[in-house]
């Protein structure tokens, strides 16, 4: 199987919806930065995926326009919050068939205020599954089912893991404070300001044990990734030190709408994706040095912590309280302050992470750097569903 460098990545400062550049705009300034990065120009591009979710058909066209038209194939994806990494699996997958090329994986969000809803209420739900499951499950009134679906959603997940897991309010603030702190060093971010624990416990209930600071906000930007073979890296004289050692996508099982809720609340995409990508690199949770993981919920982050094996579901409460997952600890969770505090413009989100990974793995990310980072983890998810976890590795370093 052929080696998949990251040649270069780019990425904007994310923003307010309404403060932001159109999406074709966003996307086409993340890609000239990518390109920049990585030393080459539009032309030596083969190939193109553009993740998105909320766009017309072919946006990924209008926003590379903006670079050019070369006649390549270009792709546009929509996987829902994980669209940004399927674009960059797919460029993944493209590198290892044709060890000779080089491809672009783009994503990009413009964005509306509020909570996440059905836009085409008109037609069957993609997410109606997993809704009923819950409700079932949990009880939902009818006045609860008419919540936007990742509230229902992520405020029963609150609840089970409280419930379940021991891991009370304070603790799931603690991962919204650790966020801000983090994020204080990155200039990429929406929010920097630092929070207290009090700021968060003292936000709006949302639903059940859901609170407004337990919440990503909806942010607009975009981010890019080229990635290439070794042969081509050789002869146009590109950075060849970071490369993806590992890939694990999964979609939902039937088993997951008959079981344990938790399943279908992003546990079994994680800890599945995760499963295979730890076997295709041929590493386990152990080796992993930096994370970038999908806390579009502070509950969401630490059921990661043991859907990706960094600890049990015993142990949750523990690992965040004790700050295993931050500098000092046993492995640094999302650098970057995350979805918490970049904001989560649906297609950008999967190749940000990949973006702070890269700087992380080249040691080049300043004051947020974790120091001696060689292995790291990618995990976004989207409802509907689709699941993703990338392993990348600074093979100077191995």
């Amino acid at each position: 199987m052929a080696d998949v460098l990251i040649a270069g990545v780019g990425m904007i400062p994310f923003a307010k919806p309404g403060q932001n550049q159109s999406y074709d705009l966003m996307g086409a300034e993340a890609v000239r930065a990518a390109l920049d990065d990585a030393g080459i120009v539009y032309a030596d591009l083969e190939r193109a995926y553009a993740g998105y979710v909320y766009g017309d058909s072919c946006a990924g066209q209008a926003a590379l326009g903006h670079l050019g038209a070369t006649g390549i194939p270009i792709i546009n994806v929509n996987n829902n919050c994980a669209s940004g990494s399927t674009a960059f699996a797919l460029a993944v997958e493209t590198i290892r068939n044709q060890p000779d090329a080089c491809v672009l994986a783009l994503g990009f969000e413009q964005m509306a205020p509020g909570a996440l809803d059905v836009v085409f209420g008109d037609r069957p739900n993609p997410v109606g599954p997993h809704l009923a499951r819950v409700a079932k499950m949990m009880d939902l009134t009818v006045d609860d089912r008419a919540k936007p679906p990742a509230i229902q959603l992520f405020g029963c997940q609150v609840e089970l893991l409280q419930q379940r897991c021991g891991v009370d309010d304070r603790a799931l603030a603690k991962i919204a404070v650790k966020a801000r702190c983090h994020a204080a060093a990155n200039p990429y971010a929406l929010f920097r300001t630092p929070l207290q624990e009090d700021d968060v416990l003292g936000s709006p209930l949302l639903f059940r044990g859901l609170r407004k600071l337990f919440a990503c906000p909806p942010s607009c930007g975009a981010a890019a990734a080229v990635l290439c073979g070794p042969r081509f890296a050789a002869r146009h004289g590109l950075q060849r030190n970071v490369r993806v050692i590992g890939s694990g996508w999964i979609s939902d099982r039937t088993e997951h709408f008959s079981g344990d809720p938790l399943d279908l609340m992003f546990r079994a995409l994680g800890r599945d994706a995760a499963d295979k990508a730890y076997e295709n690199a041929g590493v386990g949770p152990k080796d992993i040095d930096v994370v970038e993981l999908h806390d579009c919920f502070t509950s969401n982050e630490a059921l990661m912590y043991s859907a990706l094996g960094f600890c049990s579901e015993g142990e949750i409460e523990r690992f965040i309280i004790e700050g295993r997952g931050s500098y000092g600890g046993d492995i640094v969770v999302n650098p970057s302050g995350g979805l918490l505090s970049k904001g989560h413009p649906l297609g950008a989100t999967g190749l940000a992470q990949i973006a702070e990974l890269t700087w992380q793995l080249r040691g080049i990310a300043g004051r947020r750097q974790v120091e001696g980072a060689r292995t790291g983890l990618q995990q976004n998810a989207g409802l509907g569903s689709a699941g993703f976890v990338h392993i990348l590795q600074n093979s100077s370093q191995v």
